[in-house]
């Protein structure tokens, strides 16, 4: 192991040049301009001082550029993180700013510290064990949660904020849409217009900062002044370590949040470090990924700060700005810091309309209909996971709706694991080949024999279904004399799989059928070679290299249609996608 495995920096500054850093602090510029905005919007969607979004943005940037392993990866506030933060910390900190701060810190500490866990221990593979339906149900239902967090501060009404789930969101904001203020919905839905077209028109462009600056021009204006809300008062300066609360007791009520946090932290960034690494033909370390975004985590939450992720819009516009290294990560730290020592007075004249209009149009691109609409039209069983996930988060929230999602999930797989494919087949005329005869309607088959073959592993889930279905054919079949289970698409078998086989072959055995294996795989024989069980298929020759050979050892008629070695029987060939 090299110090650059830890350090990736050593890596890249060896070939760091003038170049170089003239595109990196072009793209560092723009994404500081742009988590000016974006960060305090985000801290404010997370019930936190709007100026602590740029606090962490700064902390989380200089950390991850130091141990993060993407280069185009911008590590900040990001929206659905926000709401889990507040979601967490808002009914513990029963209304004390102070306190509430404090909670906010602990969280991404502990949500770092798991992270860091989970990459030392190596298992950032586990990721894949969240479906893909999961993710997109729960991104979607969290994108209309957090759209409907900032009507408030888009129709200028009092109240009615501090939920984190849809329907208390919605049940407290109704009764006060009688008190919407005309001027702040005007100036809102301005801005939503003014960062769609500026998306469109000039996708480069610091899209949000544009908004705010004009939104604070605009609410300026005689008769307009005094009408629609402002962030106000904004401290100078730059954050300052503080040490956040380490109470037993919170330390014991955030760490559910913390590791849902740590999860959907991870998965937000590993997805953007993975886009932008195929893109280039690079490789991103999904464990030293897990430290990077950990470390930084930890670092923002003794600097007041919340919990941060890479944010996909981010990294779209830090790599489409020409980003070569994390230095850009640097500079746009950078950016930041300066703004807060200098424009600070500036910042307090952001109308919160702009910032929750930031926010709608963000979350907006998250909300998967094509993706829903192809899960249903590929597996139905997935559209329930999804729907599931979905409807959880809506009404529970976002972290007891991605737990929701992640169980119904491994529900369906269990279910589906313990049904496995387990197609009858036949010889397709002229050939050496066995095909599922639901699929094939010329394959031909014999009534003392009945050919499976079984597309799953043989384990504890399985393997008492795939014995009763064999058993119940054999019930129903009184001339069958032999049964061969094509083992070619058994990947793996455990001791109970073993233990079913062998009470299987006993009983048809007793019955007056032969129990034939074909095809079966290294691993697999390897295991039934150790099970005392299982001798018998090995030392009476009733393993065989493939399906034809097991029915050449039945010694069938000469007219039977599964003897592969009739008149004009063709040697094997491939499959034709979905002929199996």
């Amino acid at each position: 192991m090299t110090a650059a495995r830890f350090l990736p920096p050593l890596r890249w500054l060896r070939r760091y040049d003038r170049p170089t850093f003239g595109a990196d602090a072009r793209a560092g510029a723009t994404v500081g301009v742009l988590l000016i905005p974006q960060g305090m919007a985000y801290a404010a969607l997370a019930g936190m001082p709007p100026i602590t979004g740029l606090y962490a943005a700064i902390v989380a940037l200089l950390v991850y550029a130091l141990l993060g392993t993407s280069n185009y990866s911008s590590v900040a506030p990001v929206a659905i993180d926000s709401l889990l933060v507040a979601a967490a910390v808002a009914p513990l900190a029963d209304g004390d700013p102070a306190r509430y701060v404090a909670l906010a810190g602990l969280l991404a500490v502990l949500t770092g510290v798991l992270q860091i866990g989970a990459g030392v221990l190596r298992v950032g593979t586990l990721v894949s064990f969240i479906s893909v339906p999961v993710i997109s149900g729960f991104t979607t239902a969290a994108a209309l949660t957090i759209a409907a967090s900032q009507l408030k501060d888009f129709f200028g009404v009092a109240g009615g904020g501090g939920s984190t789930t849809l329907v208390d969101t919605v049940a407290g904001l109704v009764p006060r849409l009688g008190g919407i203020s005309p001027a702040t919905l005007a100036v809102g839905v301005g801005a939503v217009a003014a960062l769609l077209l500026l998306r469109r028109v000039v996708p480069r462009a610091p899209g949000p900062l544009i908004v705010v600056v004009a939104a604070a021009l605009v609410v300026l204006l005689p008769g307009l002044s005094g009408e629609v809300a402002v962030l106000g008062e904004v401290p100078a300066g730059l954050p300052g370590f503080a040490l956040p609360s380490l109470d037993p007791g919170d330390v014991g009520a955030l760490l559910p949040a913390a590791a849902a946090l740590a999860l959907v932290s991870y998965l937000e960034s590993i997805s953007t470090a993975t886009t932008f690494a195929r893109r280039t033909r690079r490789r991103v370390d999904a464990n030293g990924e897990l430290i990077g975004i950990g470390a930084a985590n930890v670092a923002v939450g003794f600097f007041r700060g919340f919990t941060v992720a890479a944010g996909f819009s981010r990294g779209a516009v830090n790599f489409g700005a020409g980003a070569r290294t994390p230095m850009s990560g640097v500079l746009a730290a950078v950016v930041v810091a300066v703004a807060l020592v200098t424009i600070t007075p500036l910042l307090a004249l952001m109308p919160k309309v702009a910032l929750a209009a930031i926010i709608m149009v963000a979350v907006a691109s998250l909300v998967d209909v094509r993706g829903a609409r192809s899960i249903a039209r590929v597996r139905r069983s997935d559209l329930v996971a999804l729907v599931a996930t979905f409807l959880a988060t809506l009404v529970l929230g976002p972290a007891t709706g991605l737990g929701v999602g992640a169980a119904v999930s491994i529900v369906v797989f269990l279910r589906q694991s313990a049904r496995p494919h387990l197609p009858e087949l036949g010889r397709v005329p002229g050939t050496a080949r066995y095909r599922n005869l639901a699929r094939h309607d010329d394959a031909g088959t014999d009534p003392s024999v009945a050919l499976f073959r079984l597309d799953a592993p043989l384990y504890f889930a399985n393997s008492r279904a795939v014995a009763d279905r064999i058993g119940d054919a054999v019930a129903l079949r009184p001339q069958l004399r032999a049964v061969v289970l094509d083992a070619s698409s058994l990947a793996w078998i455990d001791y109970t799989g073993t233990e079913v086989l062998a009470e299987l072959d006993d009983a048809l055995r007793a019955a007056g059928v032969a129990l034939h294996l074909a095809a079966t795989r290294g691993p697999v024989s390897d295991v039934l070679a150790r099970s005392a069980d299982s001798a018998a298929l090995l030392t009476e020759g009733r393993m065989h290299a493939d399906v034809a050979a097991a029915v050449r050892a039945l010694d069938l008629d000469p007219g039977s249609p599964l003897r592969p070695d009739g008149p004009g029987t063709a040697g094997p060939a491939r499959d034709t996608l979905g002929g199996t």
